[in-house]
């Protein structure tokens, strides 16, 4: 079994901020040489998430509304007494999950319709991680 990991870079420029990182995992996936396995996707950051999901623009703007109904971001959290003011961000990342796992087939992602791999990040503007590994034949 081959093993490959890569990890991703980011610095967004905004504090909430949606990247599709199709294009940079498939580029890993060739570059593992793996055909037949997984490969995982993982956040390394726990303000930050990895989710699939369609790439339509409106689509990432509802899930931004939808966070945003569910998780007051101006509220005063305990959290936030530690000096931190992202403890909303913590909430977020809980509500969208911390990795994703796709199936490498023929040397390739095996998606469903419309899928793709997305970084999201709640607490940005700072440098993060994504951990991309690859196992399989």
């Amino acid at each position: 079994m081959k093993a490959h990991t890569e990890h991703l870079m980011f610095q967004t420029k905004d504090r909430v901020e949606f990247i599709n990182i199709t294009p940079q995992v498939k580029e890993a996936v060739r570059r593992s040489g793996v055909q037949e396995g997984l490969v995982l996707v993982n956040a390394m950051h726990i303000t930050a998430s990895v989710y699939v999901n369609d790439a339509e623009p409106g689509l990432i703007q509802d899930f931004q509304d939808w966070l945003k109904s569910l998780v007051d971001v101006n509220k005063d959290y305990r959290h936030n007494l530690t000096g931190e003011d992202n403890a909303y961000a913590h909430l977020m990342r809980t509500l969208m999950g911390r990795e994703a796992v796709v199936a490498v087939t023929g040397g390739k992602l095996d998606f469903g319709p419309w899928e793709q791999i997305y970084y999201a990040e709640f607490d940005g503007r700072r440098k993060k991680r994504v951990l991309v590994k690859i196992l399989g034949e």
